[in-house]
Formats: C-alpha cells, structure tokens, sequence
C-alpha cells in the first residue's frame, strides 16, 4: 500500500516510523510519504489559510496550496506506479471511522490523506477531487481536534495492521473487537496470561482446562458481557440472528431480552408488589 500525507506538520507523523507501522514500511509493505503543504505556497509568508466568506471565527485553508499539492502527489504516485487513489478526509463531520471501514480503506492500494487546520479546507478542494477518486470524509470520534493528524495516526495504524504479512499471525485480528463475522458488534472480552496467580489473583479455571469448545463459549459469554455494560447501543443494532442459542441464555442471565421490534435490549426490572 502506499500512503500519502499531505500536512503543515509533517513531524506529527513520526510515530509511523514506529511498531508494527515502522516494521511494516521497513519491509516495504507500507509506503509512506509526507508533504509539507508550504511548500506549495507561492508567498514569503507561507501562507496557507484566510478569513472564511460570510464571516465568523477561524481561518479556512485556501485552495491554491491544496490543489496543487495533490495535483503534484497524484502524478509523482502515478509515475512511481501506484494506481487506485483513494482521499481520505479526516473530520469530525465526516463518517465515524470503524474496524469495517479500517477493512475496506485496507484493500486499497493507495490512500491520500488531508489533515487539515483551523476551520477546515475550503470545500472546492474535496469537491473537485471527488471528480477525480473515491473519497471518504472519516471521523475518528465526536470531538474537535486541533488538526487532522493525529486521527491520520489512528486510521493509519487500524488499517496497517490488517495487511498481509504485518501481523506475526494473520489470525490476531480475527477475533478484535469489531472484527467482521461473529465479532461485529461486540467487544472483545478480557484476557490473560502467565502466571495463573498474580496478588492473589487467580485466572477464570476454564482457560486451564484445555477444552476449546468451552473456552470460546466463555470468551463469547465474557463478550456479550462487556458489550452490554460499555456499548449497549451495539446488542441493540445487532441483527438478532447474529445470536445463537446460547448468546440468548447469557443475554438473558445479563437482563436483555427480545423487544417488540425484535431487536434485544435491557428487560425492565419486575417489581414484586
């Protein structure tokens, strides 16, 4: 994959030269570039915002830097041989980022990322390449950032642990919280490792046993757990046929059952006159 970040800060990237990112662009699975968007300033000042029309606070980043960065990053990517360019937009406004859309940005093979400053680029900048590329406005969470690279940060390293070969095991990430398939809308339980006892602390026994079937359904019941009590908006999205027999008995012990809509959720509390 190659990945191009178009930034004012280009030294907030730093950390991709670090972990499971770092090893991965060591190897050349991962191609990673920077651009100074000041270099595409035709001023002394460098200067790469405005006063937004209509009025208000805050400043606007200009167009002319913007697109003729990109203009240049797409052709120098073109020429090097990367085909498929995608933009990935960080912003609040945008669509919240998810371990399904981590997936899907995972199988392209280039994604182009604007961080932006103050106020936000100047909407002419996304509209014109969206003639040119898929785009995808991504939000990493409702709150306001400074700027857009720390969330460049986060989506980079989701989706750069999901290409072959950068996980020492490619199943790690089957069972993540999220995960497609059978973890879609839950949260990974607890886990454990050596030694069995710690402070007084012993391991649930079940993980000793070394009985497979009832590991998994302990992790699964230990799943629904967790999910009902952080994300509880997460069992009530979920498609009830996502949920076996056994998922309705611990949703049940848990005090979730069917509601009318067929959808689960929390079962009123039965009062004893």
């Amino acid at each position: 994959m190659r990945l191009d970040v178009v930034t004012i800060f280009p030294e907030y990237l730093e950390p991709l030269n670090v972990s499971l990112v770092g090893k991965a662009r060591a190897r050349g699975q991962l191609d990673v570039h920077a651009h100074d968007l000041r270099q595409w300033t035709h001023d002394r000042h460098n200067t790469v915002d405005d006063t937004p029309y209509g009025g208000g606070p805050g400043m606007v980043m200009k167009t002319e830097p913007w697109g003729d960065c990109l203009d240049d990053v797409l052709a120098e990517g073109y020429e090097s041989g990367a085909q498929g360019p995608v933009l990935v937009v960080p912003t609040p406004s945008g669509r919240p980022f998810s371990q399904e859309l981590a997936v899907e940005l995972s199988e392209r093979p280039w994604l182009v990322f604007t961080p932006a400053r103050y106020e936000g680029i100047d909407r002419r900048v996304i509209d014109e390449y969206a003639t040119r590329m898929p785009v995808y406005e991504v939000s990493i969470g409702d709150y306001v950032l400074a700027g857009g690279e720390a969330a460049v940060l986060v989506i980079t390293e989701a989706v750069a642990r999901l290409l072959p070969g950068v996980l020492g095991n490619a199943a790690s990430h089957e069972d993540d919280s999220f995960a497609p398939g059978a973890m879609a809308n839950l949260l990974e339980g607890p886990v454990y490792t050596k030694p069995p006892e710690w402070r007084g602390r012993d391991i649930p026994d079940v993980l000793l046993s070394g009985h497979h079937s009832k590991i998994a359904r302990w992790r699964r019941d230990e799943a629904l757990r967790r999910t009902t009590r952080n994300r509880p908006d997460l069992i009530e999205r979920t498609d009830p046929k996502a949920f076996d027999k056994k998922d309705r008995e611990m949703l049940s012990i848990l005090g979730w059952g069917p509601r009318p809509d067929g959808r689960f959720g929390p079962m009123p509390e039965i009062v004893e006159e």
